[in-house]
């Protein structure tokens, strides 16, 4: 079997890679560099003229081939890496007539936890999202942000007391709405200094959150290891890193108790089990990153199926415009009405919080005839929040 073809596919918010082969067997595989996706697609570009004519199934050898050619690496260069590595397991898993998870030492588990996104503009929304997550049978809710999602058109500040106080109080409200049956993944969204998120993160640790996600900016890895240092509340982090090494001076550091592992990202399948594998060994689960679309998210799967330190999983809503788009956007938290169920054969359901495990060939989906040209790309404006001040906020 060689690669005949590999095709770039943007679609609305998100960019897809198909590979095609001599055999008539296609993968599907997705870019997470949701903010640079152009650039994204001119790599694919690049690695496409080393692809045809090779063997699909060498997968490793090519994830080497593609992560080891050039000096410089970055969220374009791995988003193509990931994209590219998910379609060829897919390919692979459609040739052994098998789930791809099957072929990365099979199933670990039955059914996948998964925790849902909430959102909201006030308190009283976010408050009332959190309940509607238990009433839909969730046990986790998350992407749970204790500062509300507000616009980035609006200007922000608040008083150091007032912002860690409302914060942390809205957390208490959230506990005391859904009890102790759901737990609460917080998601700081890289907007704090070090020592603001200790104070935070100590002010929480009454409500038993299941982890602070990036609490400060990825950056600096010792700082993200003193803030894991000073709180007895679990940090979960990884997201905007990209390499094996980057997660393992984490881990060497302690900074986090979760792998927050970006499958579209960090190498695809590929990239996200050796890094699980480094993670097991310094007793950390993983929670794969997945604000994705429906692509994503059974790349995520066959992943969650095949490793045994996964936490849990992240789900957002296919029903609704992508999950990056909400929580970027510069005027509302919806913008239009498109549906990403739309755009793909399968939508993976949860009930009761999980997610049965799929028994399709590969990973199981793909994208539904004429998809580009009823749902055309649309560049991601670029809107960072700014202080009232004038200076800019991390969010």
């Amino acid at each position: 079997m060689k690669i005949t073809d590999i095709q770039v596919i943007p679609v609305n918010r998100f960019l897809y890679v198909k590979v095609l082969t001599d055999e008539n067997i296609t993968g599907i595989g997705e870019s997470g560099a949701w903010g640079f996706l152009n650039a994204s697609e001119e790599v694919v570009n690049s690695f496409k003229t080393y692809l045809i004519g090779k063997n699909p199934l060498e997968i490793e050898h090519h994830w080497q081939y593609m992560y080891r050619s050039f000096h410089f690496r970055g969220a374009a260069i791995m988003g193509a890496i990931s994209a590219i590595d998910i379609a060829l397991w897919d390919i692979a898993g459609k040739w052994f007539n098998v789930p791809t998870y099957q072929l990365l030492g099979g199933k670990c588990r039955d059914k996948i936890r998964t925790y849902y996104h909430v959102m909201g503009e006030t308190t009283e929304e976010l408050v009332e999202n959190c309940v509607q997550a238990k009433e839909l049978g969730y046990t986790a809710i998350g992407h749970l942000s204790p500062f509300l999602d507000e616009p980035r058109s609006k200007p922000y500040f608040l008083p150091y007391a007032k912002m860690i106080n409302q914060a942390a109080d809205r957390v208490g409200m959230i506990r005391q709405a859904v009890g102790d049956e759901v737990d609460l993944c917080l998601e700081l969204h890289r907007r704090m200094k070090h020592g603001e998120a200790i104070s935070f993160a100590r002010a929480v640790e009454q409500y038993r959150p299941f982890f602070l996600e990036d609490p400060v900016t990825p950056d600096n890895f010792d700082t993200m290891a003193l803030v894991a240092s000073k709180t007895h509340v679990p940090i979960a982090t990884g997201e905007r890193i990209h390499t094996i090494q980057e997660f393992e001076m984490l881990f060497s550091r302690n900074a986090m108790s979760y792998a927050r592992t970006s499958v579209c990202l960090c190498g695809g399948i590929t990239g996200t089990k050796k890094i699980a594998a480094i993670a097991e060994a310094h007793g950390v689960q993983i929670v794969p990153h997945n604000p994705l679309s429906p692509v994503s998210t059974a790349a995520c799967i066959q992943v969650a199926v095949a490793t045994e330190n996964l936490a849990i999983l992240e789900l957002p809503n296919h029903q609704t415009s992508a999950a990056t788009e909400k929580f970027t956007s510069s005027n509302s938290l919806s913008k239009d009405d498109f549906k990403q169920s739309d755009i793909v054969t399968w939508v993976p359901t949860s009930k009761d919080g999980f997610i049965d495990v799929p028994e399709q060939s590969g990973i199981g989906i793909d994208l539904v005839e004429g998809v580009q040209e009823k749902f055309p790309f649309k560049r991601r404006d670029i809107n960072t929040r700014l202080h009232v001040d004038g200076s800019i906020v991390d969010q």
